[in-house]
């Protein structure tokens, strides 16, 4: 498991912090309603990088916001109130307490990242065949389903099959996150799409309320838990240009970062140049998807 090294959340008076992860930090408010705030940091190779990139955290908060709007008639959110404390204004909404499913919901439209090695060693991806001679950003078919478990914090989420996720969650709700989760992405795709944009593939959380209706939770469809990718310069046959942080793992992987990966040592800090250049294609999926300016 990596280090993560996540700094201690901030105090928010009248607020009991519960739990912090890779990105955001969750409060119980009085009442029983939840707090979650996006923060600045980042995270990759499963470490929390010690370098945030500056308002990280509200990208990601009116991101979602914006697609929940979008998303509204096909499922329910979590989102209950955007009247938070000034101290994180923006970048943090009053949620509801959900009972959360245990996995992540992952559709893919296009072939690559672990679903590509997958591919190259079996000719499946989650237990689904698809066709031979698909490479690295090819368009599938059709979209599929490729759930992962959820890891511990720190480590890898590992794809499942769907059969795995209906034994752990039961036939009738695996068929629903399933069929809610191809719903969304198709929705999503399509939005992106006449914005210039492909939704390569995304990942989404889902809880149960009490009375048993399932609720999208957490972040939805931002450059944190999506491939987001310039329609204009898509190429299957090599690795896409995109709207996230690959611009810091690439350097992290350069020798000019100066870092021994294999060595389990955290990653060093970020340069100015690196932060800037991350931070401008966050902004740029922003306000290319949401037609805003931030």
């Amino acid at each position: 498991m990596a280090e993560l090294n996540i700094p201690e959340a901030p105090f928010i008076d009248g607020a009991t912090h519960l739990h912090s992860g890779k990105v955001r930090d969750l409060y119980e408010l009085p009442g029983g309603d939840l707090l979650m705030v996006a923060s600045d940091r980042i995270s990759a190779f499963d470490f929390v990088l010690e370098t945030p990139i500056p308002g990280k955290g509200e990208i990601l908060t009116r991101m979602s916001l914006w697609w929940f709007g979008q998303l509204a008639d096909l499922v329910p959110n979590h989102v209950l109130s955007t009247d938070v404390p000034d101290s994180v204004r923006g970048r943090a909404v009053v949620c509801e307490r959900l009972d959360m499913f245990p996995v992540e919901c992952v559709a893919r439209g296009y072939l690559t990242g672990s679903g590509l090695r997958e591919y190259d060693a079996s000719g499946e991806v989650c237990g689904i065949a698809l066709p031979s001679g698909l490479e690295d950003g090819s368009r599938l078919p059709t979209p599929i389903f490729t759930p992962a478990a959820k890891a511990a914090l720190g480590d890898h989420d590992e794809n499942v099959s769907f059969q795995a996720v209906a034994g752990t969650v039961g036939d009738a709700t695996a068929n629903r996150l399933r069929d809610l989760t191809l719903a969304v992405y198709g929705r999503a795709e399509a939005i992106a799409r006449e914005r210039g944009i492909i939704l390569a593939d995304t990942k989404f959380e889902f809880g149960a309320r009490a009375d048993g209706t399932i609720v999208l939770a957490d972040e939805v469809l931002t450059p944190d838990s999506s491939r987001f990718w310039p329609a204009d310069r898509w190429q299957p046959g090599r690795a896409q240009p995109s709207y996230d942080k690959d611009v810091l793992r690439n350097w992290l992987r350069s020798p000019a970062s100066g870092w021994d990966q294999p060595s389990g040592e955290p990653p060093p800090a970020l340069p100015d140049d690196i932060v800037e250049r991350t931070r401008a294609l966050y902004v740029q999926a922003f306000e290319l998807l949401t037609g805003e300016t931030f």
